[in-house]
């Protein structure tokens, strides 16, 4: 079967997308494997598919790498977003003026803000241990656990998909990849979890590079920045409105009143199109 798709970045984070509104396509973990793979297939982070709906504009499913499905991705939303604004704008008189997308973790509303800027409405944190889900018996405002050898302190949120989040002195030294894997790992968290390392440069302002489940290291994770800004905030460390620097680029998450709901924008851009047999 030929497919056609549409590679996608934002920040770093990348993504291949397919259009599957008029298609019978459901893809395999094999299927999405193949696609993400950055030697024989296309490459991406994750593999984002576009459904009809009868309840928004259109709906998406989320894929990792490693060919696991997962509830939400704030980078896929954005490059999602300026797509959904493309293809809605050729076959409507003119695109609206906010998306409403379906995700599995539920509606999303964006907005394209200028050619390279979107913003999207990732929702409420979540603090309970049981939205993301983790195994403890009561929401805390922090959490620890011996890991290598150490104690590790963390705060625990879902954006959508759960995340834990540690403060750091000094991101360019932290052991991302050690600490994110055993956390992952952890029987803490029955799904898997999101690893983040957070450095707070001032209250408008951090440095962070995320452990994502499924992927690795990545370059950028909107999530992510939502997860750490959102537990900062929590913490009173953090304004309203934050700068995350992540290795692949700049975001920008504002917390909205009454609900701080949090709005991620950052840039997304097509890379190329193209087509792929599987």
């Amino acid at each position: 079967m030929r497919i056609s798709f549409t590679k996608m970045h934002g920040a770093g984070n990348d993504f291949v997308v397919i259009d599957a509104r008029n298609l019978q396509l459901d893809l395999s973990p094999a299927q999405a494997r193949h696609v993400a793979d950055r030697q024989r297939g296309i490459g991406c982070d994750q593999i984002l598919v576009l459904h009809a709906s009868n309840e928004a504009d259109f709906a998406y499913r989320i894929f990792n790498a490693q060919g696991g499905e997962v509830q939400q991705c704030g980078n896929g939303a954005r490059a999602l977003a300026l797509l959904g604004y493309e293809l809605l704008g050729a076959e409507r008189s003119q695109p609206p003026e906010v998306l409403t997308m379906q995700s599995p973790a539920g509606l999303v509303r964006a907005r394209v803000e200028s050619s390279d800027q979107i913003s999207v409405d990732m929702g409420a944190p979540r603090f309970a241990p049981s939205a993301l889900p983790m195994d403890t018996p009561q929401q805390e405002d922090g959490y620890s656990v011996s890991l290598k050898g150490q104690t590790l302190e963390f705060g625990a949120v879902s954006m959508g998909n759960p995340h834990a989040v540690l403060t750091v002195p000094d991101v360019t030294t932290a052991d991302v990849e050690n600490i994110g894997q055993a956390l992952q790992q952890h029987a803490l968290f029955p799904e898997s979890v999101n690893v983040g390392f957070m450095q707070i440069l001032a209250r408008d302002a951090i440095v962070l590079r995320v452990y994502e489940r499924g992927v690795g290291e990545t370059l950028a994770c909107g999530t992510g920045a939502c997860a750490a800004v959102a537990i900062g905030q929590a913490r009173g460390a953090l304004d309203a409105r934050v700068g995350v620097t992540l290795p692949g680029g700049e975001l920008m998450v504002n917390s909205v009143p009454p609900d701080q709901r949090l709005w991620l924008t950052g840039p997304a851009h097509v890379a190329f199109k193209g087509h792929i047999d599987l």
